[in-house]
């Protein structure tokens, strides 16, 4: 569990707490991506990496970055972790265009999809990735 955490904090680097930390202006918004743990349904595994591979499919037809997909091999409960960009608006659409062209579910029918796969998932969201000299630059004092 502890060596997920760290990985998952390196792939996924600077979720600090909010309000603890304050960063300072930069001449660049930081890249922010959602960290997200699921826990697949009894016998849903083969089925849930289906929907990712599907959803995958859809981002790249909407010109969207696919999820970094991490599959647990020891240690914790969790089976899948996936790292995805934070979307625009734009790109959100975008993706249930594509959705939908390619003949496939779109808008609030997706996350109703996702769950038959699920028993449980979490989403954190964070800054990165970036590198820890990059966070240091970034940090400022309130």
């Amino acid at each position: 569990m502890k060596q997920l955490m760290k990985l998952a904090a390196a792939a996924a680097a600077g979720a600090i707490a909010s309000g603890t930390i304050v960063y300072a202006q930069a001449s660049a918004p930081a890249p922010r991506a959602i960290v997200s743990l699921y826990h697949a349904a009894p016998g849903q595994q083969e089925a849930l990496l289906g929907w990712f591979a599907e959803q995958d499919r859809v981002a790249r037809a909407a010109g969207v970055a696919p999820m970094q997909l991490y599959i647990h091999t020891d240690g914790d409960s969790w089976d899948y972790m996936g790292i995805n960009p934070v979307t625009t608006d734009a790109q959100d659409e975008a993706m249930d265009a594509a959705a939908k062209k390619m003949g496939l579910m779109s808008g609030a029918r997706v996350p109703l999809e996702l769950r038959k796969h699920i028993s449980s998932h979490t989403d954190t969201y964070t800054i990165g990735p970036i590198t820890a000299e990059q966070a240091i630059a970034r940090l400022g004092r309130q």
